[in-house]
């Protein structure tokens, strides 16, 4: 087990480390920022010379893969981090530095057991891309075919353990500071965000993860994901059809192809909503660098390391609220928040409502170049601390990829309103799902299946089968000795909190700094960007 003065020694130097690159500004100069963090964000940067212009991406570089899966999501919201800033964090997606080909060539030879030249007739040292997690090299197979091969960087996979194994160590220190540390449970976030991480250095399940959503978009027109080569892809190795297009990023190629981005704007938000809400499985690291367009208009996604899933409930309750706002229909939208358990029952629905509509009432019917999906989050957010409503890291992931999606539709048609494109749709399936035939049907499939499960239900006590609410049941927490605990029992405590009150404020210093980056300046989980971030996945260029 790793001791306390090693995760305080790594968060220090985090937090260092974002001084020296003046990052830390943006927490202190925030007015979302607690006050004692500001003040640790002070400690932090003493004796340290910050620059003029502050690097974003430099200082997430420095720290690690973890923070760098943060600044890409910060990347694709200018209007929350600022042109600046958002033009810098933009290296982070494109422009790191790419292994050695010798070590790349190892990695792919140890974990096939193969020599490369068996796999592949061409392989170019020279990579197309390289990012946090893995870099992207062109090759072609033995048998004649054009494809991409994506192979982790060495030691990523060990490095990544240590971080989150800090995060953790911090997050449960917050949380047991209690107030609204414990209120976002950034335990729990941290927990989801190890899992994604998990998936995203087996590219074996990346893989799966692509095949799984091509059979759902099979029927999406203009959207595609590339086929996964199987005999030559394994958990450091994944190899995938070459995509030969443009980056969705580059208007000037777009506009030269004759393509039109208004209706390829609305392309996307819809196909964003078909995976969301129709299928409940969405690709949910869709920034600029992993979506392409081909000669024929199709927009093409990469980068299938962090996906979200939400189950049937869930996406009805989504439909309902996004359609409720849409309509403005906030009573509708309060009632589903506490059918949910989303807000505590001894809060009044009404008042709710009411507070939603503030929120809501001033941004529909305008376009998102006035009003965004991303201001309508924040002040959603400032209504959830009022009301007690805790974070549900289920929906993280969903939030960051819609205001991910939001913000490449603007960049396409600047004049789009998401809620005009995504109500037609949400109307159709909330009338195809929750219709009175399918109201029947559902009914006659759970009446049927509950039959089935009586005489198993008889034997279990009804204890383990507490309801549920909106949120799915918390995963097991690691457990962490807590500082104070410890000396506590060992019998060493000197003059009450003394003795740890320094090396908590060190724990929260590192957690604010690379943890609740996103929290504070916006001012609640996240922007999917927050978290951290989930992460999310390695980002490729292309050129045909």
């Amino acid at each position: 087990m790793t001791r306390p003065a090693t995760h305080i020694r790594r968060l220090l130097g985090w937090g260092r480390i974002l001084a020296r690159h003046g990052a830390l500004r943006l927490l202190e100069e925030s007015p979302n920022t607690p006050a004692p963090v500001r003040r640790l964000c002070r400690i932090a940067r003493f004796g340290t010379r910050q620059p003029v212009v502050p690097d974003y991406a430099g200082a997430f570089r420095a720290i690690g893969p973890a923070a760098i899966k943060l600044g890409q999501t910060l990347a694709t919201r200018p209007d929350l981090v600022g042109e600046e800033a958002a033009r810098n964090l933009l290296a982070l997606q494109d422009k790191l530095p790419p292994v050695d080909f010798a070590l790349i060539r190892r990695e792919i030879e140890t974990s096939f057991e193969r020599p490369l030249e068996s796999l592949f007739s061409r392989f170019d040292e020279e990579p197309v891309g390289a990012a946090s997690i893995a870099q992207v090299h062109q090759a072609w197979t033995v048998d004649g075919r054009k494809v991409a091969v994506k192979v982790l960087r060495p030691g990523v996979r060990e490095k990544l353990a240590r971080d989150i194994e800090t995060y953790e160590w911090a997050a449960a220190h917050l949380e047991a500071l209690g107030g609204e540390a414990g209120r976002l449970r950034p335990r729990l976030i941290i927990a989801n965000f190890k899992r994604w991480t998990a998936r995203e250095v087996d590219l074996r399940r990346e893989a799966a993860s692509a095949s799984e959503l091509a059979d759902a978009m099979h029927a999406f027109p203009g959207y595609r994901v590339p086929g996964i080569d199987w005999d030559r892809t394994n958990g450091r190795v994944m190899t995938l059809d070459w995509i030969d297009g443009v980056k969705i990023s580059n208007l000037d190629a777009i506009d030269a192809a004759g393509h039109d981005r208004k209706e390829m704007a609305s392309r996307l938000v819809l196909a964003f909503l078909t995976q969301a809400i129709s299928g409940g499985y969405f690709h949910a690291d869709m920034h600029q660098g992993n979506l392409f367009v081909e000669a024929d208009g199709t927009i093409t996604a990469i980068d299938f390391g962090i996906m979200g899933r939400i189950d049937r409930q869930a996406r009805q309750w989504l439909a309902e609220i996004l359609y409720g706002l849409t309509t403005g229909d906030y009573k509708r939208v309060a009632e589903i928040h506490f059918e949910a358990q989303y807000v505590p029952s001894y809060h009044s629905v009404d008042e709710f409502a009411t507070a939603l509509r503030a929120v809501g009432e001033p941004m529909r019917g305008r376009p998102v170049k006035d009003l965004s999906v991303g201001q309508m989050l924040d002040g959603l957010f400032a209504i959830t601390r009022d009301f007690d409503m805790q974070t549900q890291p289920h929906l993280l992931l969903l939030q960051k990829t819609m205001v991910m999606v939001e913000g490449i539709a603007q960049q396409l048609d600047p004049d789009i309103n998401m809620w005009e494109t995504a109500a037609p749709f949400v109307r159709n399936w909330i009338r195809d799902e929750l219709g009175p035939e399918a109201a029947i049907a559902q009914r006659v499939q759970d009446d049927a299946a509950t039959l089935l499960r009586v005489p198993a239900l008889i034997r279990r006590i009804e204890e383990r089968f507490p309801p549920k609410g909106g949120a799915p049941e918390a995963p097991p927490l690691p457990h962490v000795d807590l500082m104070w605990e410890r000396k506590r029992r060992d019998g060493q405590a000197q003059g009450g909190s003394g003795g740890w009150a320094g090396l908590v404020l060190a724990a929260a210093l590192g957690a604010a700094a690379v943890l609740g980056l996103q929290a504070w300046h916006h001012p609640h989980p996240p922007h999917p960007q927050d978290m951290p971030p989930p992460p999310p996945a390695d980002d490729w260029h292309r050129h045909p």
